[in-house]
């Protein structure tokens, strides 16, 4: 099918993974990663109740949903502040964006392409991630998590996405994200998906490729 949409994540795709700097702490830490990310992440293949999956819809604020998963990381025998997660996500480049995502991004739009940011996220981190690319140039809809009540993996954000987009059949849209849930979750509604590793180049052409092929 020709592709008429992409739908762009944010966190492992215009900077950095938070996942690669969730391992980093958790090596660090001398904590087993998986353990790790359940006490700060949750289950994230799944829409749950844990603090970081209700800060992400915007129920809770980001203190409340800090003092909850040290209370978690307590109970398991480790630290679990976020704060250390996000000084590694800023060693490992979180802070700045990948500029040949950001001028591809920018491309497209600027081509007429229909183009949505679709991204879990808080409202207290809005702000600072905001800032960091051109988001105007690159999204002509925004999908933060925290703004509509929903967050990935919930079939009901990318449906809202594909809405936005002006009803654009699941099938003829393309979502990048660098969790495999993510990807996973898209395409059970239909979705292509492309899965960005820290080779994003190649993600990016795995995506020039689906923009090639024609109906």
């Amino acid at each position: 099918m020709a592709i008429e949409a992409v739908i762009w994540d944010f966190g492992g795709v215009f900077i950095g993974s938070p996942f690669a700097a969730m391992t980093e702490v958790a090596r660090d830490l001398d904590v087993d990663p998986k353990r790790y990310f359940g006490a700060v992440f949750g289950p994230y293949d799944r829409d749950t109740d844990h603090p970081w999956h209700r800060l992400e819809r915007g129920e809770i604020t980001f203190e409340v949903a800090r003092e909850e998963i040290l209370a978690l990381g307590r109970a398991d025998g480790f630290d679990a502040d976020p704060f250390h997660f996000f000084g590694a996500m800023a060693r490992n480049g979180g802070g700045g964006a990948r500029s040949e995502v950001v001028e591809f991004a920018k491309q497209l739009k600027a081509g007429g392409m229909p183009t949505a940011l679709l991204t879990n996220n808080a409202v207290e981190f809005r702000e600072a991630w905001s800032r960091t690319v051109p988001v105007d140039e690159l999204f002509h809809h925004v999908i933060d998590s925290s703004e509509v009540g929903m967050r990935k993996p919930d079939p009901k954000i990318f449906e809202l996405a594909l809405e936005r987009l002006g009803g654009v059949p699941a099938e003829r849209a393309v979502f990048l994200d660098d969790y495999p849930g993510n990807i996973e979750a898209a395409q059970r509604v239909g979705i292509q998906g492309v899965l960005v590793t820290e080779d994003y180049l190649a993600a990016l052409d795995e995506l020039r490729a689906l923009l090639a092929a024609k109906a």
